[in-house]
């Protein structure tokens, strides 16, 4: 078990490895189809992405928790 300290850096990895899989994925799908080697295709796209979605969730999270609770009339 990992110390609840990680917990948000965790929570980034794992939410910014599932958005950039799909979102990768539906773009290449849609880019070139399902071709022979998509696999691949796919698999490079998505670690391209996920280098990048992570430290912009991990920057990204904290200020949309604060709009969120701005929006609903909340303090964070």
């Amino acid at each position: 078990m990992l110390p609840a300290k990680y917990a948000p850096v965790l929570f980034g990895l794992i939410l910014s490895g599932l958005m950039s899989l799909l979102v990768s994925g539906i773009s290449t799908y849609r880019a070139v189809g399902f071709v022979q080697g998509f696999a691949g295709l796919w698999t490079s796209a998505w670690l391209t992405a996920w280098v990048v979605a992570f430290p912009v969730v991990l920057v990204v999270a904290p200020l949309a928790r604060r709009a969120v609770a701005w929006l609903v009339g909340s303090r964070p």
